[in-house]
């Protein structure tokens, strides 16, 4: 293991309220369920087995900890989303389980913007706010070969909501800047760590949680007991957005657009219960309800693929190219485009519609869902 300041990563201590009565209950030998949500750091990328990734290893420094509990462990973790797709489907994906630790990681995957700082602020509420109340850790992962991370904006919420918060940015960058440690012994393209990346960035996590450990034995195992959630920092309109697919979804209006009856095996299943289309023309329309209307749909690097255009309430202004073309390697992309936000909080017709199609196109166009914001 490398050596370094791992307790440099705790950029900010936060209110452990929660975090102590989770660690009161695993002594006391209950059930405790430990949860993370992300892109493909947290799913595990590059590391070597399932076991390797840093969300399992960090589950399992709970296990060995508390060893009387019965701890279970939820990865919500899908390669290449935000906060935004994160706020939508969070509930469905993680808070379904009922956890009562939740580690959140988005810092590589939002932009360092103002839209994310909302998307993210609606994320962390929705988990905040959830009748099980539980426990939230902010992860701030980072670029290896230019620093960048979103960790501006999102420790901006971390802040806000004085939310227990670990930085990679703040601890294992400033170590390879000082060519302590060389960025290839820790991952092979500066993004996703390998197994000793990923070993790594455990041990910047559960060095908090040692922290909090020892603070709860020091105060003889009674944990504080109160959290209270702040007033919203930003417009807040993604807290309690929705993710509307064939599942939820109900088309008012369809000409050549069929529903994907195929069976999900798994979250990370992405292409999945949407709909497809082949034939220039086709169209889905949908009344939903909100301020904001995002679009996900597959980019596909099985080329030439068609293109549509999403169009809310016939309003020239919100059109947008859907082009299902991607020029990656990596394979292919869930995108997710934000189409309008802050609108009346009222519903809109939203239409999708094939305007470019080839005789040789090697995939049909597939709409994932609709995301409103609330």
């Amino acid at each position: 293991m490398f050596e370094m300041n791992r307790a440099a990563g705790t950029v900010n201590q936060g209110n452990d309220a929660r975090l102590q009565n989770a660690m009161r209950r695993a002594s006391g030998g209950g059930k405790l369920t430990i949860g993370f949500l992300g892109g493909s750091i947290t799913q595990g990328a590059l590391s070597g087995t399932p076991q390797t990734c840093y969300a399992y290893l960090v589950y399992s420094w709970w296990k060995e900890n508390f060893q009387m509990a019965d701890v279970s462990y939820v990865n919500a973790g899908i390669g290449a989303t935000t906060s935004q797709f994160g706020a939508a489907r969070v509930g469905e994906d993680l808070l379904s389980y009922k956890p009562d630790v939740v580690f959140l990681e988005f810092s590589v995957n939002d932009e360092s913007n103002v839209h994310f700082l909302e998307t993210y602020e609606g994320l962390v509420r929705r988990v905040l706010s959830d009748e099980a109340a539980p426990a939230v850790v902010l992860i701030y992962n980072v670029c290896y070969d230019n620093g960048a991370s979103a960790q501006l904006m999102h420790a901006k919420v971390g802040r806000h909501y004085d939310l227990p918060s670990v930085s990679m940015q703040s601890s294992i960058y400033p170590e390879l800047l000082a060519g302590r440690i060389e960025n290839r012994a820790i991952t092979p393209d500066d993004l996703h760590p390998n197994d000793a990346g990923h070993e790594l960035v455990a041990s910047v996590i559960t060095c908090y949680l040692e922290t909090v450990r020892e603070k709860l034995k020091e105060s003889d195992g009674q944990a504080e007991t109160t959290y209270i959630l702040p007033a919203p920092l930003t417009a807040n309109t993604y807290e309690h957005s929705i993710r509307y697919n064939n599942k939820n979804g109900i088309s008012v209006e369809v000409e050549g657009f069929a529903k994907d009856t195929r069976e999900q095996n798994g979250i990370t299943d992405i292409f999945k219960n949407g709909w497809e289309a082949s034939a220039q023309g086709a169209h889905i329309v949908f009344s939903l309800e909100g301020t904001g209307v995002s679009v996900q749909f597959r980019r596909s690097v099985n080329q030439p693929a068609p293109i549509a255009e999403i169009l809310v309430d016939d309003d020239p202004a919100t059109r947008m190219i859907l082009d299902a073309n991607f020029d990656e390697t990596w394979g292919d992309k869930l995108d997710l485009l934000t189409v309008t936000e802050h609108m009346p909080g009222e519903t809109h017709r939203v239409e999708v519609r094939l305007i470019e199609t080839h005789e040789d196109d090697a995939v049909p166009f597939y709409l994932n869902a609709i995301l409103m914001a609330d």
